[in-house]
């Protein structure tokens, strides 16, 4: 295969992408670790952590799920929703919002601009939705290379947060 992405397909999830998106989060957790990042989403595969699987079950029941595909091959997931997650210190916007709860891509693609494509599917769902804002959350640690993809995609930081230990940034993108 060549590096573009001009064969992605994203479509809706449904529950029966669960276990296709625990899979690339499982290998997204053991693909940080070999890279000696253990601290964004620690070092159990997300599939055995304490409420991973419901996590992932009510991403695609009770969110709005798409799923990136490459000659039918899940490759990508993103999650948006009305806004975040109850359980993060974020307030929600003071303005109706679209808020990325999840994108993760299969890292035997890695490179493939798939999460970019992604978050392009999350700023015309959004201006569909006829809302002009768009934010995401992400892990601020390890230099902030996470920060810095969201912000090569068009985010920009607006507020810095802290989850126990784990460094976070909000980061917005208007789409209109």
């Amino acid at each position: 295969m060549d590096d573009r992405t001009d064969d992605l397909r994203i479509r809706p999830g449904s529950p029966a992408d669960a276990p296709a998106v625990l899979g690339m989060l499982d290998g997204a957790v053991a693909w940080m670790n070999a890279r000696g990042n253990t601290e964004q989403w620690g070092t159990t595969p997300y599939s055995k952590k304490p409420g991973g699987v419901e996590r992932v079950e009510r991403y695609t029941t009770e969110n709005e799920p798409y799923i990136a595909e490459l000659d039918g091959t899940p490759v990508g997931a993103l999650v948006l929703d009305a806004g975040p997650s109850p359980h993060m210190p974020i307030a929600a916007a003071r303005e109706p919002e679209r808020y990325v709860r999840l994108l993760v891509s299969d890292r035997r693609y890695v490179g493939r601009g798939i999460g970019a494509a992604l978050l392009g599917h999350a700023v015309e769902q959004t201006r569909r939705a006829g809302v002009d804002l768009l934010r995401v959350d992400c892990w601020a640690g390890g230099g902030g290379e996470l920060v810095a993809f969201y912000e090569r995609n068009g985010f920009t930081p607006t507020e810095p947060f802290v989850s126990g230990t784990w460094p976070g940034q909000v980061l917005a993108r208007r789409v209109s």
